[in-house]
């Protein structure tokens, strides 16, 4: 794991983990970078936090005094930039969000001109730079200094490219929108109302600090509660940047990402076009969703936690759907990251294919129990590599057999050991939990 970015960026809360020093000397590095042999060209999206501004005008002044040329696409989806960068040849892409955290968290992003998570070894390249283990690079000067200009045609080309993938009509369809006060705000609406369907929009009025509370994918009870009242046929909730997307039934029951794995991937395995007869999936997905697609006879692959490792799988093997219970879902025939809005299309692409409620694609699969506890430890490493610890997890998992597991793994950016147990009944979760949390404190490994 390096040092300040992460499998999603360089996060932390603004002005604090992630300064406006940082970005400029990121935005100073990749002018400089990409710049070495043509002068380049780098394009900007953020989200609606207040400090996404400070952090947008700071990327810029860094990436023109090294002189790359900035197009700011101003408040869009992490997926849009991802987009325009690999549709419209740009050198790379920023956005600027936390994704799904709290407004006074930030981050920032970075894409390759594929339009994919940006390589380890540049990653590696800034993070020397930020550390001050290379040399200054050089300012441009005179006629090299860059500029920034406004490319909102860019967002807008997204959106026309959103509404170009559906194949069916939306008229008739009552479907509800929870855009988390965040990016999604003004795009979702606008392309569910130009595919004819009547929409019914929350947390659409972000004002710098609500993004993400109380609403959007982490917190499912407000679309729930909108699909209810409404009486509508389903419902779609997205993250801050809405890269994610979890949906809602019309009986107001959650359809997380394992279900649209299931969902989607049935579905294509039906009409012969699931590459590979394989979906790719990280460890925390559901046991139940491995169950249900061994039933199909569709193999399916696990990889580490986080979209990055899911579309690197993908990549490599030629796999075309991949994903996390969360709702990071990757469509690699449409899309090089997770697109929250792509992902609603794509289940209402099934809704309207079979002509079926998003609830009746969804009873193939029973979802196990899963119970996730986050114990404070003293360092992560000690406990996992701990012979007793190993010990009572194994205990676990040879109890559990073939209906149940458990998974211990730390936290990537807190002290924190996450101990998960999936099993038929929410007490035999917990049982397990708490027999492994039992002697990582008798051992005196935890903080209280």
């Amino acid at each position: 794991m390096s040092k300040y970015f992460g499998t999603d960026g360089f996060r932390g809360e603004a002005n604090k983990e992630l300064t406006v020093e940082h970005a400029f000397k990121i935005g100073r590095f990749l002018g400089y970078y990409y710049g070495k042999e043509h002068p380049c060209q780098i394009v900007i999206g953020k989200d609606t936090r207040r400090s996404s501004y400070m952090f947008e005008y700071a990327l810029t002044a860094g990436l023109t005094a090294s002189g790359a040329d900035v197009y700011l696409l101003h408040v869009t989806t992490t997926p849009s930039v991802s987009y325009v960068v690999r549709t419209d040849d740009f050198d790379c892409g920023i956005m600027i969000s936390a994704s799904h955290n709290p407004f006074y968290d930030n981050g920032i992003k970075l894409f390759n001109s594929k339009g994919e998570k940006m390589e380890e070894n540049v990653i590696d390249e800034i993070e020397k730079y930020l550390d001050g283990e290379i040399p200054e690079v050089p300012l441009a000067q005179k006629e090299e200094i860059g500029r920034a200009s406004d490319y909102s045609a860019g967002r807008n080309r997204y959106i026309g490219y959103l509404i170009s993938l559906a194949t069916h009509s939306f008229k008739g369809k009552r479907i509800g929108l929870d855009c988390a006060n965040g990016s999604a705000f003004t795009i979702a609406k606008s392309v569910f109302d130009a595919l004819g369907a009547k929409t019914y929009v929350v947390s659409n009025k972000p004002d710098g600090f609500n993004i993400n509370t109380g609403c959007g994918s982490t917190h499912i009870e407000n679309l729930i509660a909108l699909v209810r009242e409404e009486q509508l046929d389903c419902g779609f909730a997205f993250d801050g940047d809405a890269d994610r997307c979890l949906a809602v039934d019309e009986n107001a029951e959650l359809v997380d990402g394992d279900k649209i794995l299931y969902i989607y991937g049935s579905y294509l395995k039906e009409r012969g076009k699931l590459e590979g007869n394989t979906v790719v999936t990280t460890v925390m997905s559901n046991l139940g969703l491995y169950k249900a697609f061994d039933e199909l006879g569709i193999a399916y692959e696990k990889t580490a936690v986080g979209d990055k490792y899911v579309y690197e799988c993908m990549n490599e093997k030629g796999y075309i759907l991949g994903g996390e219970n969360s709702g990071h879902i990757i469509f690699s025939k449409y899309a090089n990251t997770g697109d929250g809005i792509i992902t609603a299309l794509k289940l209402m692409q099934v809704m309207c294919s079979r002509k079926s409620t998003l609830s009746e694609l969804a009873k193939g699969m029973t979802v196990y129990p899963q119970i996730l506890k986050n114990v404070r430890v003293t360092d992560k490493n000690a406990v996992l590599n701990d012979p007793d610890v190993k010990a009572a997890v194994e205990a676990a998992e040879q109890a559990l057999g073939s209906e149940g597991r458990v998974l211990v793994r730390p936290s990537g950016t807190e002290p924190l050991l996450r101990i998960m147990a999936e099993a038929k009944t929410k007490e035999l979760c917990n049982k397990h939990i708490a027999d492994i949390e039992k002697v990582v404190r008798d051992k005196g490994m935890t903080v209280e």
